[in-house]
């Protein structure tokens, strides 16, 4: 049926996107995982992956909050993915978003942002005009990014953290809780503070 979505992964990060789903009257037709722990999670049924057949390559969603391994079930599943997005958020019509990726409530996309595959955009966050986000990107609650931001794979954002306009963030960095960032961050990079400094690298996982 084509309201009837499956999701990977049964984490909290899944519980959340069984809500978003609800909101938009989808229907969550099972959660697959390859270590399951229950049968159940929110009267669900948990299916080990290898004991079932994806129903369809357009119906799956990616319920795992870590960029590398969403990134690593993504390559080695053949399929053309969902997108979840919550009926309370707010997203303009120019903007556009790519396969695999949730948006969660209160978030806000703006005019000609664009959001690459298998992202997540969390709760409450502000992308603004002509922002780019790459895949495997998360975004977390309450993060604001002004406008023409780019934000490269693979990266995390912490909770609260502000990106002011222009600013181009590289790939698979970290950006901490609460950082205020002001000038632009390299590959690989963990930047903490207000304003934002660099403390470390992160392993290239390429």
């Amino acid at each position: 049926m084509e309201n009837v979505r499956y999701l990977y992964g049964a984490s909290g990060h899944c519980k959340v996107i069984i809500e978003i789903l609800k909101s938009t009257n989808h229907k969550v037709g099972g959660i697959l995982d390859d270590d399951p722990k229950d049968n159940f999670l929110m009267d669900i049924p948990v299916i080990e992956f290898s004991k079932t057949e994806i129903l369809s390559s357009d119906n799956i969603i990616i319920s795992i909050g870590n960029n590398e391994i969403r990134k690593k079930i993504a390559s080695n599943i053949n399929a053309d993915f969902a997108i979840a997005i919550h009926s309370k958020s707010i997203i303009s019509e120019s903007a556009k978003i790519d396969k695999g990726s949730v948006v969660m409530a209160g978030v806000v996309i703006n005019a000609f942002a664009t959001i690459g595959k298998h992202s997540i955009i969390n709760s409450g966050s502000i992308i603004e005009h002509d922002c780019e986000i790459a895949d495997y990107c998360h975004i977390s609650p309450n993060v604001s990014l002004a406008g023409n931001v780019t934000i490269g794979e693979g990266t995390h954002v912490g909770i609260g953290a502000c990106i002011i306009q222009g600013i181009k963030i590289g790939k698979w960095t970290t950006i901490g809780a609460g950082s205020v960032i002001i000038d632009d961050v390299p590959d690989f990079a963990v930047v903490v503070g207000n304003p934002g400094k660099i403390i470390k690298y992160n392993h290239k996982n390429e």
